[in-house]
């Protein structure tokens, strides 16, 4: 669904903060990076914690298939070393440990949602939403 996401960050007052964000998978891991001075950066470097939510598609009127579903995360985000091809001097960069997985999608029947999640300790579920 393409790089750019959604992220919540915590503003110093512990309020939500929303902005939007290259997310990359890669090497099994979620990384992102962060320029100099965003409020986000300053965010994350005060609380790690963070929540990645994929765009919304809507589907067209043409599509037989529906809505693809929705994506989400949360973890702690680590800083990591700049990768070599960065360009931006001073930008930041992190993997996030993830904690919590939640996929929303409607179900072959299409009479129902389908709200599958994982979360540390927990384990996978699967929940329909009627």
């Amino acid at each position: 669904m393409g790089t750019n996401k959604t992220i919540a960050t915590l503003r110093k007052d512990g309020g939500p903060r929303i902005s939007a964000c290259e997310v990359e998978f890669r090497d099994g891991e979620v990384k992102l990076g962060m320029m100099p001075g965003s409020m986000k950066l300053l965010d994350l470097l005060r609380d790690a914690r963070i929540a990645i939510h994929c765009p919304t598609i809507e589907p067209t009127e043409e599509q037989s298939d529906g809505w693809p579903g929705d994506a989400k995360l949360a973890g702690v985000a680590v800083e990591v070393p700049e990768p070599a091809d960065n360009t931006v001097e001073g930008a930041r960069f992190f993997r996030v440990d993830v904690r919590e997985v939640v996929l929303t999608y409607v179900a072959e029947t299409r009479d129902h949602l389908i709200v599958e999640s994982w979360q540390e300790g927990r384990g996978v579920q699967r929940r329909p939403r009627y």
